[in-house]
């Protein structure tokens, strides 16, 4: 049975990480962000998606 291919999020660092906590912070970079505004193409799966739901607030997601 073929696997099913998983659509891709687009995912922009809208709000900056000043005055946020540790983990938000850890969060943003592990997501692979380097600098605000920078857009980047990420899998949908489980792990991006809670990794989205913490910083929900700082970033824009926008499905592939």
């Amino acid at each position: 049975m073929p696997k099913k291919k998983e659509k891709n999020l687009v995912v922009t660092w809208k709000r900056s990480t000043i005055g946020r906590s540790k983990d938000q912070k850890a969060t943003i970079a592990a997501l692979g962000f380097n600098r605000l505004n920078q857009t980047l193409v990420v899998p949908n799966n489980p792990v991006i998606q809670g990794m989205i739901k913490k910083v929900e607030h700082l970033v824009e997601v926008t499905e592939e």
